[in-house]
């Protein structure tokens, strides 16, 4: 069964504290495993309050549908991104080997 792993470098520009980088965090987690059949962390150790690092991943019978849902769950997160307030400053998918 192939695997697609999605990653999001993400830009918190207004973040002043460690509480502000976790509310845009959690947030943007919630709303991709809310509206995609995901699985979602944060891939770095928190240590610089403006920039954080979420992996994605979600797995499928079928190579195609994983490769336009990763173009979908990228999509919906810049969205979510600019609703609060980030910026995507990078992102890569790729189908990991059965």
């Amino acid at each position: 069964m192939p695997i697609a792993k999605l990653t999001l470098e993400i830009e918190i520009a207004h973040a002043q504290s460690l509480k502000d980088r976790r509310q845009v965090v959690r947030s943007m987690k919630d709303k991709l495993r809310h509206g995609f059949n995901l699985s979602i962390a944060e891939l770095d150790e928190a240590l610089v309050w403006n920039r954080a690092t979420l992996g994605i991943v979600a797995i499928s019978n079928s190579t195609s549908y994983l490769v336009c849902q990763m173009e979908q769950i990228d999509s919906a997160a810049h969205r979510i991104a600019n609703g609060l307030s980030a910026e995507i400053l990078d992102s890569w998918s790729e189908i990991l080997p059965e």
